[in-house]
């Protein structure tokens, strides 16, 4: 009996997930099932079978890759690939967690010396990337605090907030003025 490996993997309702599957040599057969049932299946070089759950937003590759798009909470299970080359079968086992999208990051300010402190959090239970953009200036800042000199500060300027987890984003945005009034 081939070992079962297990790995765990995640992605954010109505994102494309794809599975991390990277076999090299040539497929005979690939049976793709989501909690023991049949999602997709391809035999040789014939078009693949899919099966209800992922009918019309899924796409299995010759090499073993299961796509699906527009995730959706129904999606998360264990989904287990077998597959057989001319001389062995091969056993992969992932198991899926769909999550909701991060909501929008809040931004709280403070003054600190001569500079507006601004800081961006979420409540994302993954560890997400901030950026910081400010109106005029195309750079971002990689980071959850900004920092930015008072005398910098007029009524246009905006700061916007992004954070992103897998490829979703989602920002916020704060009128630099009202952190000096």
């Amino acid at each position: 009996v081939a070992p079962i490996y297990s790995e765990d993997a995640f992605g954010i309702v109505g994102e494309t997930f794809t599975f991390p599957v990277e076999i090299n040599q040539r497929i005979e057969e690939i049976i793709w099932k989501k909690n023991k049932d049949k999602v997709a299946e391809r035999d040789g070089q014939n078009p693949p079978t899919y099966f209800t759950p992922l009918q019309g937003r899924s796409v299995l590759k010759e090499n073993g890759n299961l796509t699906i798009f527009n995730l959706e909470k129904s999606d998360a299970g264990t989904y287990e690939l077998h597959y057989w080359d001319s001389v062995n079968d091969g056993y992969l086992t992932f198991i899926l967690d769909v999550l909701d999208p991060p909501s929008e990051p809040k931004i709280s300010h403070s003054i600190e010396g001569d500079n507006v402190v601004l800081n961006c959090t979420s409540d994302f239970p993954w560890p997400v990337t901030y950026a910081w953009k400010i109106s005029n200036d195309p750079r971002s800042h990689w980071s959850q605090e900004f920092s930015i000199p008072i005398e910098d500060i007029d009524a246009t300027k905006k700061a916007t907030c992004f954070i992103t987890f897998s490829q979703t984003e989602k920002s916020s945005e704060i009128s630099l003025i009202q952190c000096i009034s």
